[in-house]
C-alpha cells in the first residue's frame, strides 16, 4: 500500500511517502521553491515523492492531509455563541474550512494531464502530528503530546499510544495557545517574522526571570494541568488577525494587544536595540514556557503513568524544554522526530491513513532524517565542469579524492585550521536541522568561530548559538546527558571541565543543542568528525545549516552559489573539494 501524505495551507507545506507503513521520501516545499516556510499546495514535493515511490500521480489510491474541516464543529459553534468575534474573523475561518475541503481540486491542478483518482483521507491536524511521533518512535507504549498554535480549533492534544493504536483523550481549544503565547510574546520582543520563536528561546539566557507574575496573567496553568490564556492580552480570538498561507512565505498580523504593553511597557521595534529588559522578557517568557509545558507533562505522567513520552506540533522545537524532560518530569525517554512541527504531518496524516485502510505492516522507526533528493557523483562533476571558470575567476580550485579517508582526513585539517565548510552529501535532511549532509561546519574549540561565520556567511544576530555534531559514544564525556539526541532536539548542559574547550558551540548558559552522530546512520559524516577528533581530540564539530538567509540548500547548484556568493573556504560535493 502506497499513501502520500501532505502538509497544506500551514506554514512548511511538505509531502511524504509511505509504502507499506514504511516512509520512503520526505521533503519541505520550500526547499524547492527557495522561499522559507513556504505555504500552499505543496506540488513540487509531491512530484519528488511519486518519484522516489516510482509512482505516478495517476496510480495513486490514497492521500492524506493532516487537516479535517469537520472536526469540533460544536465547539467553533459555542465559541461564536459565547465570544461574539468580529464578524471578519468568522468570514475568514469559513473561507479556510471551504479550501481546506477543495483540496482535491487543488492537489489535481498541479498535474494537468493527469487523471486524479486518489481518495483524499482528512486527519485531524493533532492526530497527524501525535502520529508524526509516536508512529516514528521505538516506543511501543507511550504518552503522546502535542502542543502548538491551532489546527483544527485545537492547540494541544495528548493520549496514551499501545502497541501501535493511539487515541486521543484531551485537548486544550481555540483560544487558549502555548504556541500563540510565544509567537505573540516574539513580536512584541521585535522578532516579527513566521518562525522567529527561536530568536527568543537564544536569547533567553542572557536575561533573567523579572517578569513571571506578570507571565501568570497571561498564561494561567489550570488544576488539571492544562493552561489558558489571559485572552485580554490578544487579538487572534476577537478579530481578524491578517495571515497568509497561500503560495508564498507565511505572514502573520500582530497577535497582541494594547493591554499587553500596558503590562509590560512598551513592544520592542524591529530595529531598535536590544536591551536588558528584552533579555528578561525572552527569558521570562521561556521560563512560563516551560512552567506551563511540565505542568501538563506532570499531569499526564500522573494519569498513565509509563516511562516514555513523544512530543509533536511546533512546541516541540522548543529545544531548550525538551532537554529538561528527565529532569523535571518523571519521563525517562523522549522520542521526537526531525520535523516536528506542521510538516511532520504529512508523515502522520499518511501512517493514520494507512492504518484506517487496514495497513498492518511493522512499525516503521525513524532513526534518522535523510529523506530528500541526492544527486550523483556525475553530477557533482558536470556541475563543476559547466562552471570551471567561475571558479577559477573567484580565485578557486577543485581537488578531486578516490576514497572517503583521504577526503575526511583533509576536511578534518581544514576545520582545525578555522575554516568554513560548506558540507554537501548524501540525502537532504527531512525538517529544519541540517543533520550533516547540507551543513556548513567549523572548529568548535575557536571562541572566534561564532563570529567568523557571521561574518563569512550567516549575518545573524551575535546572541544566536551554533551546534555541535557529537559521536554517540563520547556524549556522556562532553554533556550532562546520555541521552540520544539524532535530530538536534533537545539542549544539554556541556560537562563544566569541557567548556572551555569547545566555546564555539556551548552557548552563554554552558549549553549546548547536541546532534548524536551514529556510524550506522551516517557513515560519512561519523567518520570526519572521527577525523577531526584524532587531530585534535575533541569528538564534535560545529554543525550549522548550509544557508544564508534562505532554505537550507538542496541541489548542488545552491551550494555552490552559496559558496561563490558568501566568504566560504571548502565546499565538499561528493568526493570533490572547492578550495579558496
Amino acid at each position: 500500500m502506497i499513501v502520500l501524505g501532505i502538509n497544506a495551507y500551514h506554514g512548511d507545506s511538505s509531502a511524504a511517502i509511505i509504502r507499506d507503513g514504511k516512509l520512503v521520501a520526505a521533503i519541505e516545499e520550500e526547499r524547492f521553491l527557495r522561499i522559507k516556510h513556504w505555504a500552499g499546495v505543496p506540488v513540487e514535493s509531491i512530484r519528488f515523492c511519486l518519484k522516489e515511490a516510482g509512482i505516478r500521480f495517476g496510480e495513486l489510491e490514497h492521500i492524506a492531509i493532516n487537516l479535517n474541516p469537520r472536526v469540533n464543529h460544536l465547539r467553533r459553534l459555542l465559541f461564536i455563541l459565547r465570544r461574539r468575534p468580529d464578524f471578519k474573523l468568522i468570514f475568514e475561518r469559513l473561507r479556510k474550512l471551504n479550501k481546506t475541503a477543495s483540496i482535491r481540486e487543488a492537489i489535481a491542478a498541479g498535474f494537468p494531464g493527469e487523471t486524479m483518482k486518489a481518495e483524499v483521507h482528512h486527519i485531524e491536524h493533532h492526530l497527524s502530528h501525535l502520529a508524526s511521533s509516536y508512529l516514528c518512535s521505538p516506543f511501543k507504549d507511550a504518552v503522546n503530546l502535542s502542543v502548538d498554535g491551532f489546527g483544527d480549533f485545537a492547540s494541544a492534544a495528548w493520549g496514551p499510544g499501545i502497541d501501535g493504536r493511539m487515541q486521543i483523550d484531551g485537548r486544550v481549544y481555540f483560544p487558549h495557545s502555548l504556541g500563540m503565547f510565544y509567537s505573540a510574546l516574539t513580536q512584541f520582543i521585535g522578532f516579527p517574522h513566521y518562525g522567529d520563536e527561536y530568536k527568543v528561546m537564544g536569547l533567553a539566557p542572557y536575561g533573567e526571570p523579572r517578569f513571571m507574575e506578570q507571565m501568570r496573567k497571561i498564561v494561567q496553568v489550570q488544576g488539571d494541568g492544562s493552561f489558558k490564556l489571559g485572552l485580554d492580552y490578544f487579538l487572534h480570538h476577537r478579530e481578524k488577525v491578517p495571515y497568509t498561507w497561500e503560495n508564498g512565505s507565511p505572514e502573520v498580523g500582530t497577535l497582541f494587544a494594547p493591554a499587553l504593553e500596558d503590562l509590560l511597557g512598551p513592544a520592542r521595534k524591529k530595529d531598535a536595540p536590544l536591551e536588558q529588559k528584552h533579555k528578561d522578557i525572552a527569558r521570562s517568557v521561556q521560563a512560563m514556557y516551560e512552567e506551563a509545558f511540565f505542568a501538563l507533562l506532570n499531569q499526564l505522567h500522573k494519569t498513565y503513568g509509563g516511562e516514555n513520552i513523544t512530543l509533536s506540533g511546533g512546541c516541540a522545537m522548543n529545544s531548550v524544554a525538551n532537554g529538561k524532560v528527565q529532569r523535571m518530569s518523571p519521563f525517562k525517554n523522549v522520542y521526537i522526530q526531525s520535523a516536528a512541527g506542521d510538516a511532520g504531518g504529512a508523515i502522520g496524516a499518511a501512517l493514520v491513513a494507512a492504518q484506517q485502510l487496514g495497513e498492518k505492516a511493522e512499525r516503521f522507526h525513524m532513526s534518522h532524517a535523510y529523506y530528500g533528493p541526492q544527486f550523483s557523483d556525475a553530477e557533482f562533476k558536470a556541475l563543476l565542469d559547466s562552471q570551471a571558470a567561475a571558479i577559477k575567476e573567484a580565485g578557486c580550485s577543485v581537488i578531486e579524492f578516490h576514497d572517503t579517508d583521504n577526503l575526511c582526513k583533509a576536511t578534518a585539517q581544514a576545520i582545525s585550521e578555522g575554516k568554513v565548510i560548506g558540507w554537501f552529501q548524501g540525502r537532504l535532511e527531512w525538517g529544519p536541522r541540517a543533520l550533516g549532509n547540507r551543513s556548513i561546519l567549523g572548529d568548535p574549540r575557536r571562541a572566534d568561530m561564532k563570529d567568523i561565520l557571521n561574518q563569512k556567511i550567516k549575518r545573524r544576530e551575535s546572541f544566536r548559538p551554533f551546534a555541535p555534531s557529537i559521536l554517540r559514544e563520547e556524549v556522556p564525556a562532553w554533556f550532562e546527558t546520555e541521552a540520544d539526541v539524532p535530530f538536534m532536539m533537545q539542549v544539554f548542559q556541556v560537562r563544566e571541565e569541557k567548556r572551555a574547550l569547545i566555546p564555539a558551540t556551548t552557548h552563554a548558559d554552558g549549553s549546548g543543542r547536541l546532534q548524536t552522530v551514529h556510524r550506522d546512520t551516517n557513515p560519512l559524516y561519523y567518520q570526519l568528525i572521527s577525523a577531526f577528533r584524532d587531530l585534535t581530540s575533541v569528538p564534535m564539530v560545529l554543525n550549522t545549516s548550509f544557508n544564508e538567509n534562505e532554505p537550507v540548500v538542496c541541489r548542488p547548484q545552491e551550494a555552490l552559489d552559496c559558496f561563490l556568493r558568501t566568504k566560504m573556504d571548502v565546499l565538499v560535493l561528493g568526493k570533490r573539494m572547492v578550495r579558496r
